[in-house]
């Protein structure tokens, strides 16, 4: 919270079918320990209709009140890690793009096979970092070791980013008027939403048509074979080569399985039915109902109706008195900036962003490492730009000529 009063707003979000935000539920609590995660996990497992062997899947900020609390109410529930949260712990000891991208493509990576190659490579590269990484299970954030069932891989966080920066406004206001700030903007959302909903035509959502629109540019490039039975070998440039098995609706590469959305290779398989005298169905057929346009309609069937003022409010006849709990007002001026991370901090110098870790461009040669007033390659410039360049600075000296 913003203001003069303590607290810490809990939110629970998910994804909807055209890969948007879908707010669940929000609450105020004290603080962000385990006790107050456990309590609004219990709220949202009352309202979904969950129980301790529910295996839903949650992805945090590897805050250790949640990790707690998600261990003691949902034991079963796979638990993800946001990945920009371990990049960022990473940066107190290892900074660097090339750890970034190590860790990227470990994350990314779909198979355990590929994902113990790459852990390999970055052993070599630095031990230490190596050792860090093992230490967290890759369960956790990478997608080698997902599970299929919730047809979805984000690795990111960014949904309740996306949502807690639209309340910034709103934690600043006490607690019923910052609740009911949320509670408005949560249903003028769900209204903006319909309206893009009651344009849509189609058997997809317009973002999942658009995805699967590239897949199905990718596959004309591979060849798919038949065995006989269920099965194909698909062959793509650059050795990508998988196996699909049609009956099980699975492909080597897991990304089928993991996603929700036929892969490139199943694309491919969808394009040689007809040559195998087998029936071919819509291509869109082969998505899960996640990415259905009547899924998206679905969803969003449920709106927030609106609220009276409190003037409007009938007396309570509630015969206990709920008083408010205690309050010790904060030192200092309440901070309204967000929280930066130590990372974020060290790189900004006198105020200044600094330019450490950019890669330095010349104007004149268009080569990395030095910049135009320090280019030796002369020659390499163009006529016209010389040109432009001198008539530039001739018009520039003219003009403080005029002001002097």
């Amino acid at each position: 919270m913003k203001g003069v009063y303590p607290g810490q707003m809990l939110t629970a979000v998910g994804v909807d079918p055209n890969n948007q935000i879908y707010p669940l539920a929000y609450g105020i609590v004290e603080s962000e320990s385990k006790s107050s995660c456990s309590w609004f996990l219990n709220c949202l497992g009352d309202d979904l209709d969950l129980n301790e062997r529910s295996n839903f899947t949650f992805i945090s900020d590897r805050q250790k009140g949640i990790i707690l609390a998600l261990e003691d109410v949902f034991p079963a529930a796979e638990h993800r890690f946001c990945l920009k949260h371990i990049y960022d712990n990473m940066k107190s000891y290892w900074r660097g793009q090339m750890y970034k991208d190590y860790l990227w493509k470990l994350a990314t990576t779909t198979t355990v096979e590929q994902f113990n190659r790459v852990m390999e490579d970055f052993k070599t590269v630095d031990k230490d970092a190596y050792e860090y990484l093992k230490k967290i299970p890759p369960m956790h954030w990478s997608r080698s070791h997902f599970s299929s069932r919730p047809k979805c891989d984000v690795l990111l966080n960014n949904m309740c980013e996306v949502f807690n920066r639209q309340l910034v406004d709103g934690r600043e206001k006490p607690i019923i008027l910052a609740l009911e700030y949320t509670r408005e903007y949560l249903m003028r959302r769900l209204a903006i939403v319909q309206k893009d909903i009651d344009k849509c035509r189609g058997p997809l959502t317009p973002v999942a048509t658009g995805l699967f629109e590239i897949i199905k540019k990718e596959a004309f490039k591979y060849k798919a074979t038949f065995n006989g039975y269920a099965k194909f070998e698909v062959v793509g440039p650059w050795m990508d080569q998988c196996v699909v098995n049609m009956e099980n609706r699975t492909c080597s590469c897991r990304k089928w399985e993991l996603t929700g959305m036929p892969c490139k290779h199943v694309a491919a398989y969808i394009y040689d039915m007809a040559d195998n005298q087998q029936k071919v169905y819509l291509p869109e057929s082969y998505l899960d109902p996640v990415y259905w346009l009547n899924t998206w309609k679905k969803m969003y069937e449920f709106k927030i109706g609106p609220v009276t003022g409190k003037n409007y409010w009938p007396k309570s006849d509630w015969p206990i008195l709920v008083k408010p709990p205690k309050h010790h007002v904060q030192i200092g001026r309440p901070k309204k900036k967000r929280r930066k991370s130590k990372a974020e901090l060290e790189i900004v110098k006198n105020g200044k962003l600094s330019r450490q870790g950019k890669h330095v461009k010349c104007g004149n040669c268009q080569e990395h490492g030095h910049n135009k007033r320090k280019c030796s390659n002369r020659q390499k410039i163009p006529v016209g730009k010389s040109k432009k360049a001198s008539q530039g600075s001739k018009a520039r000296k003219t003009k403080k000529a005029r002001v002097e």
